[in-house]
């Protein structure tokens, strides 16, 4: 028997985004000010933020660099 998928993101996923967004907040940079200097839409950033995209390690490099 196969284990129903819970609706809504993981908690994990939901756990990063929310520490990508304390650190750009802390910085004050906006979401559209990350996503031009990785390379994506302020949409995808916020998806990231929310947890409903998963952020792969290459991408998390990126952002980890454009917040120092």
């Amino acid at each position: 028997m196969v284990a129903a998928k819970s609706p809504g993101p993981n908690r994990l996923d939901v756990a990063l985004g929310l520490r990508i967004r304390q650190r750009r907040k802390a910085l004050s940079v906006s979401q559209t000010a990350l996503a031009n200097a990785i390379g994506l839409t302020f949409q995808q950033i916020q998806k990231y933020e929310r947890g409903f995209n998963r952020v792969s390690f290459s991408r998390l490099v990126d952002i980890a660099h454009a917040l120092d």
